[in-house]
């Protein structure tokens, strides 16, 4: 199963931080909110990635590049020209990471990747929220109702849009706020290939170009996920997170408390089959 992340945005309600970094990589507990996204799905047994970079993506290629070559002990022969590298423990990540504009929407971004993911079911969510929501469970409510695609359905602030929801379905897709049940799109979402036939350019939204037309075409379903689920788009919702780190009530760190510096092995890029 491939995952594919979000992290090309600009993050500007969140200018205190990504003026110097792009969202994805602003630290929760010493360790990018990007890595506690990963930690979660690797725990599912998920650890094929996709990453989406945009803006200072080169940020991103560098962090994972660094975890990469400098994890370990390092014995360097300057007589010989040679550096080798004792890895003590290695995250079995496989990380992919592709370059996707920096104008371009989440949408477009998307579909950026579609010769990578048009083979087959894949989840996607954005660079910046984090869950405890079960990826096994939300899988198979997504094999058993045949949709196109599903929207883990969460209990926002009242600042965020909704979906207006019948039974397990969803009739109406806005980003507008709504009254209501009060649920709206947590991200989480599993895709089918069919998904791109609502994409043709890097100007679409995911969210206003597909998945509204997805939802009125009856092709959408609601995964509700009444667990923890909470995004970083402000300081004021970062310093909220690293307090939950701090005081050990993170409840997506469903990995456990163990939290040593992160080994990351990152593989070569899969080759397409024919």
């Amino acid at each position: 199963m491939s995952i594919v992340l979000l992290a090309g945005g600009l993050g500007t309600r969140l200018q205190e931080e990504t003026t110097s970094r792009p969202k994805p990589m602003v630290e929760i507990g010493g360790r990018p909110i990007l890595w506690h996204i990963m930690k979660h799905f690797a725990h599912h047994g998920q650890d094929e990635f996709h990453i989406a970079c945009g803006y200072m993506g080169d940020f991103i290629k560098n962090y994972f590049l660094d975890q990469y070559n400098l994890s370990g002990d390092l014995s360097i022969d300057f007589g010989r020209n040679v550096v080798a590298r004792k890895e003590t423990e290695a995250e079995n990540w496989r990380v992919n990471l592709f370059d996707t504009g920096i104008d371009t929407q989440t949408g477009g971004r998307l579909l950026r990747l579609k010769s990578r993911l048009d083979s087959g079911t894949f989840i996607l969510t954005y660079g910046d929220g984090v869950s405890d929501v079960n990826v096994a469970e939300l899988l198979d409510f997504h094999r058993s109702h045949g949709r196109l695609a599903t929207v883990t359905a969460v209990r926002p602030p009242a600042r965020f849009g909704g979906l207006i929801m019948n039974g397990d379905f969803v009739d109406h897709f806005t980003e507008k706020p709504v009254s209501g049940e009060g649920w709206i799109n947590g991200g989480f979402l599993v895709l089918e290939p069919g998904i791109f036939d609502y994409l043709s350019s890097d100007r679409d939204s995911l969210e206003a170009d597909a998945l509204e037309r997805v939802a009125a075409d009856g092709q959408l379903a609601a995964y509700r996920h009444d667990g923890f689920w909470q995004c970083m788009d402000t300081l004021r919702d970062k310093h909220y997170l690293q307090r939950l780190w701090d005081e050990g009530r993170a409840p997506w760190c469903t990995w456990g408390s163990d939290v040593q510096e992160p080994r990351l092995r990152i593989g070569p890029t899969k080759a397409k089959a024919a």
